[in-house]
């Protein structure tokens, strides 16, 4: 069964950084190009960074230049280094393969916290 797990979130003030990971299992991970999405409630779900098989990179405008992704296939997991955040940050974040969000077949987790305040 496919699964996705997200964790790192937590609370940080404006300006200050945290790390998310999110770890995969029942797929074979390598095959996939993996994004992060974030929602708040009420509002909707926002892409906002995803990594290529092979390592390329993609940035929402909201957050190009302060977040930075990557992954190790050796552990099934993607990594979002998120730097010099702001309170418009404050979601939650979940991860999945991207194709199985474009193809609205995506089995979303609980996601990770991140709350951004003074």
């Amino acid at each position: 069964q496919v699964q996705f797990v997200e964790s790192g979130g937590g609370l940080v003030q404006p300006g200050g950084s945290l790390r998310l990971s999110c770890t995969a299992s029942g797929i074979i991970f390598s095959n996939y190009r993996i994004a992060w999405y974030r929602q708040v409630p009420g509002m909707q779900r926002e892409w906002v960074t995803d990594i290529s098989r092979r390592g390329t990179t993609y940035y929402s405008e909201s957050v190009r230049g302060r977040f930075s992704i990557s992954r190790d296939n050796t552990k099934n997991t993607v990594y979002l280094q998120m730097n010099n955040l702001k309170p418009e940050d404050t979601a939650v974040y979940y991860c999945n393969p991207k194709e199985y969000v474009t193809n609205n077949r995506a089995s979303w987790g609980q996601g990770t916290q991140v709350t951004v305040s003074s």
